[in-house]
């Protein structure tokens, strides 16, 4: 049966979608039906075609993957929240209606900031968590996401490249050939590719994260879920500072942070990255 392919090719996993919290939320599954499933929470303004590839193969080599479209984005249905909470409760939503009782949650940039309300607002629904990109409620200049990312979105336009080229990655010629190879391995899929975010939603995402970074800090040290905290050494969208802020705050938190990267440091450093969240959630 169709429902039951279990493909670990990234390029060929159907768009699905699951009924949760009164709307219609698009996500892919990859990998077996054996192993702790594992959730995967995207960026500002990503839709399922932002999932990097060798990450979700590498992930669903031996665990059942699910990537997930938040509402108003891709192919959901319904309006982009305007608070990380909001996302955080449809999340809960939708892993809930997909029959999963535990996963283990990777949250990069604004999907980090969900993860962290999860951790809070529904924690046994966590086994282990991976906070990449991101940072904490309050953190750091994160209100000034806005003002950070405009000029770099404009010179993208202006330059005929993906934002993501300079907002991602670092000027060095490490950090630009990564940006070339990521955004060269995001358009391998060429069918069935998720519906285009919308400037509406990709405004109101940007609403959510400025309120996030004016929100007052959240108890971190309560938090008993393990955590590894991973990002670039030079993140220009979320400081660094805000993952070893993240790191020092949670109990028993792991962090690692590559060397000459920016905020998509996972992405520059793949194949470590993969390496280190493998070995983490197998713990």
């Amino acid at each position: 049966m169709a429902t039951h392919i279990r493909s670990a090719d990234w390029k060929a996993a159907p768009t699905r979608h699951v009924e949760a919290a009164g709307t219609r939320f698009a996500y892919r599954r990859l990998g077996p039906d054996t192993g702790a499933p594992v959730v995967l929470l995207n960026h500002w303004g990503a839709n399922l075609d932002n999932f990097d590839p060798p990450i979700v193969e590498g992930l669903a080599a031996d665990r059942p993957v699910y990537a997930l479209d938040y509402r108003g984005i891709g192919s959901s249905g319904g309006r982009a929240p305007l608070t990380v909470a909001e996302m955080a409760n449809d999340t809960i939503a939708t892993i809930r209606a997909l029959g999963l009782t535990s996963v283990d949650l990777i949250g990069f940039s604004l999907g980090g900031f969900v993860a962290q309300q999860i951790l809070f607002d529904a924690p046994d629904l966590i086994r282990r968590a991976i906070l990449a990109g991101t940072g904490p409620a309050g953190g750091t200049g994160i209100e000034r996401v806005g003002p950070v990312s405009w000029p770099l979105i404009i010179k993208g336009l202006l330059t005929f490249r993906d934002p993501k080229f300079y907002l991602f990655f670092t000027s060095s010629a490490a950090g630009k050939r990564a940006a070339f190879e990521f955004l060269a391995r995001l358009k391998e899929r060429t069918g069935d590719r998720d519906k285009a975010v919308s400037l509406t939603a990709f405004l109101r995402q940007l609403k959510a994260i400025k309120a996030w970074g004016l929100q007052a800090p959240q108890p971190l040290d309560g938090v008993r879920t393990p955590v590894l905290v991973a990002n670039g050494d030079h993140d220009i969208m979320v400081p660094s500072e805000n993952s070893v802020d993240l790191a020092r705050r949670i109990s028993d938190a792991e962090l690692v942070l590559f060397a000459d990267a920016g905020h998509g440091g996972i992405f520059q450093h793949h194949d470590a990255f993969l390496r280190k969240a493998k070995a983490f959630l197998a713990a």
